[in-house]
């Protein structure tokens, strides 16, 4: 069976993500690990015939609501970049259709000299 803390933490840790997917990554840990806590406490109210501890209980789901409503904002600002990432797209195509080789190749030298000029 698979650690889940290590798997996430794992996960975290790959090379190659970027910084949102990673805090996405980070939040879902820490959503399921506030749920697995509450989860337990009500069984143990079950099983003990005790009430939960209501400020307990509370910060808990405040954390929780938290936590969720970050994760939503990353996801509504990932699909923001892929809708653009896919206008880009569209847009590269459009242009590349309507360049020959010769203009296309000016083009291209243009964006990488632009792009290189951002990067510095």
């Amino acid at each position: 069976m698979t650690d889940l803390p290590s798997a996430a933490l794992a996960a975290v840790n790959s090379p190659g993500l970027c910084d949102a997917r990673r805090r996405l990554i980070e939040l879902d840990d820490a959503i399921a690990r506030i749920r697995t806590q509450i989860a337990t406490a009500d069984l143990a109210r079950q099983k003990n015939a005790k009430p939960i501890d209501p400020d307990w209980f509370h910060k808990a789901r405040t954390a929780l609501r938290h936590l969720c409503r970050e994760r939503a904002e990353l996801v509504a600002l990932g699909t923001a970049q892929r809708r653009r990432e896919t206008m880009k797209d569209a847009v590269i195509g459009v242009l590349r259709e309507r360049h020959d080789e010769h203009a296309w190749a000016a083009v291209l030298a243009e964006a990488r000299l632009r792009s290189e000029g951002e990067g510095a």
